[in-house]
């Protein structure tokens, strides 16, 4: 007789999304162990802020990831909404229902990270497909949206994100890593267009692009660093929290980062900086050491 394993065997089973390779340089994929840490801290400070309310037992509040791959940030606030929720809204088809067309957006990075993204989340890469948790999408992709972007050439450079035109203006068939949160004169408005007009998110979280090659030497000597713009393009589209990865190569500016030291320095919005000495640490150190050594690698 066939017996179902125990549930509790599920746990020796690796999370894919662990073992999954980084597809680029600027494709790095978040450990759902360091997402989750994040968004204990992010769950922190909104009890903060809000008499000690749990984030994850509010219906209304919406969350976007700007730049997802592998999906792991927006898949983790899922689960999370759905444990919260379950005294606000028993039936559990229903919460799911509620928690993936209200509450939880996201924008891939490329075609194929958007639809890895979807099938982390809606255990379909088809929104409304017969075998997506979601019952209530009459569209492919859900709130996971992706579309080709272009980039916008002036004197060879991007004029959004200064990546070269020699090397990323490519045919059909291939990427242009024109990203389309910070491809635009209107997020606002460009937000609007994908999700609707009356969309305002509470909270802007995920680990963005880091850099393009910017045409100034072969093999990644020379590159700019883009995911300034994710952050500052987060920043005014003015949500209660924005909580992202970066280098912390901007502690020293340079490479076009002056001006984003300069406003990171001066925004007494900022609330917590949490800067790791080495690439791999964010598994391993508590996300309460801080420090501010400017040839640390990674925040």
């Amino acid at each position: 007789m066939k017996t179902q394993a125990s549930f509790t065997l599920r746990g020796r089973n690796p999370d894919v999304l662990t073992c999954i390779a980084n597809l680029s340089n600027d494709e790095v994929f978040t450990p759902p162990e360091f997402a989750n840490r994040m968004l204990d801290t992010l769950a922190e400070a909104w009890a903060a802020d809000h008499d000690g309310a749990s984030l994850w037992a509010d219906k209304t509040v919406r969350f976007l990831d700007p730049c997802t791959k592998s999906g792991v940030f927006l898949r983790e606030i899922t689960s999370r909404l759905t444990l919260g929720l379950a005294s606000v809204i028993p039936d559990l088809q229903e919460r799911v229902n509620h928690i993936l067309t209200k509450q939880v957006f996201g924008i891939g990075i490329t075609r194929l990270t958007s639809l890895l993204a979807r099938r982390s989340v809606y255990c379909s890469k088809h929104a409304n497909s017969a075998h997506s948790v979601v019952r209530e999408f009459d569209n492919d992709a859900g709130n996971i949206w992706f579309q080709r972007t272009k980039h916008t050439w002036i004197n060879e450079k991007c004029k959004f994100c200064s990546a070269s035109q020699t090397a990323l203006d490519r045919g059909e068939g291939l990427e242009t890593h024109a990203y389309a949160f910070i491809h635009t004169d209107n997020i606002k408005t460009r937000m609007a267009e994908l999700f609707g007009n009356d969309m305002q998110f509470d909270v802007i979280i995920g680990n963005p692009p880091y850099q393009l090659g910017d045409g100034g030497g072969g093999g990644g000597a020379s590159a700019t660093p883009i995911y300034n713009l994710f952050v500052e393009t987060a920043l005014s589209l003015e949500p209660r929290y924005v909580v992202m990865i970066t280098p912390s190569r901007w502690f020293s500016g340079g490479k076009g980062l002056d001006d984003f030291r300069d406003r990171m320095l001066r925004d007494h919005r900022f609330v917590k900086l949490v800067d790791f000495p080495q690439l791999y640490d964010v598994l391993t150190l508590p996300l309460d050491s801080v420090s501010h050594n400017r040839d640390h690698e990674r925040a």
